[in-house]
């Protein structure tokens, strides 16, 4: 059976194409996905650089640079074209190992530059609509606001807010042990709200959604298991529309703004590398753009001369 991998291959009309797909597919075993990306960037170039009577074997830097030029004027993303270099710088390594090619015409070109894009965010307005969603005089209601207490004020992934156990919360402390990625832990202190939130919810409401059934996760569903990363995601799309939120929301919303809101209030931003579970502070630097853009409103707002 050759799958679609090898059908994808096979089909290929080009034969220096057809034969680099080959070699990816034995040595390193792409996905169809990945295969069927490079066929296509192979051959919109191809059929590109035979208009200018060459081959992808003929063509040289120049051509390279006029294409990914080209592709700019006709509106394609940097990302999509960076994308479409790495496919080509790759086709030409395997060439000139191949002995097809003595010189690789991509070589020297560097990738356009990708805008770096920022996390969606929320208000600080717009969170305390947010939080005051759920309706609390339910079980499932008062169990939600207590989950979004706790992420803006602790920042959690969504998979640690779902994965959390009861054993991971110091209420004496005020802190939350989370086991992130890369199986790093990292203690993270909760604010007094937020705590007071949780505690309500253990001893209380949480018994209400168990009822006799045992679980270790803090915040169970209603069947009494722990809760999916999709489940909450739905949980605050719900309550977003509920409260009538235009922002663009991720996943992530809460932990954005928790990050974002410590920043725009003067928190040091290793700090924020610590609390948010970042290795890398250049991760957490995106962060700093989008507390410029919410200085620069503040400044063009008040400032006489803004």
């Amino acid at each position: 059976m050759l799958g679609t991998r090898k059908k994808t291959i096979e089909s290929c009309d080009n034969e220096e194409i057809r034969l680099f797909l080959d070699g990816l597919w034995v040595e390193d075993g792409l996905s169809d996905n990945t295969l069927a990306a490079y066929k296509t960037d192979l051959k919109l170039f191809s059929k590109w650089i035979n208009q200018k009577d060459k081959t992808l074997l003929s063509c040289e830097s120049s051509d390279v640079s006029s294409y990914l030029a080209d592709r700019l004027v006709k509106g394609i993303s940097a990302r999509s074209s960076a994308r479409f270099l790495s496919s080509l710088k790759r086709f030409y390594v395997f060439a000139v190992r191949e002995g097809k090619l003595i010189k690789d015409p991509a070589a020297n070109i560097d990738a356009p530059k990708l805008g770096q894009s920022l996390p969606s965010s929320l208000s600080e307005s717009d969170v305390e609509r947010l939080l005051s969603a759920p309706d609390t005089a339910t079980a499932l209601g008062f169990r939600d606001r207590a989950m979004l207490e706790l992420m803006y004020a602790s920042g959690l992934r969504v998979s640690e807010l779902v994965g959390l156990k009861l054993s991971e919360i110091n209420f004496r402390q005020g802190l939350v042990r989370i086991t992130g990625k890369g199986n790093k832990d990292r203690l993270v202190p909760v604010g007094e709200d937020a705590l007071t939130w949780m505690n309500d919810f253990i001893h209380d409401w949480r018994l209400d959604i168990l009822g006799e059934r045992k679980t270790d996760f803090v915040f169970p569903t209603n069947r009494g298991t722990g809760m999916t990363r999709q489940a909450f995601w739905y949980i605050i799309k719900r309550y977003v529309a509920k409260v009538g939120i235009k922002a663009k929301i991720s996943p992530h919303t809460l932990r954005h703004a928790f990050a974002t809101h410590l920043l725009n209030h003067g928190a040091d931003l290793r700090v924020v590398q610590l609390l948010l579970g970042h290795s890398d502070l250049s991760t957490t630097q995106i962060y700093t753009h989008i507390a410029k853009e919410r200085l620069k409103d503040i400044h063009e707002q008040f400032h006489p001369r803004g």
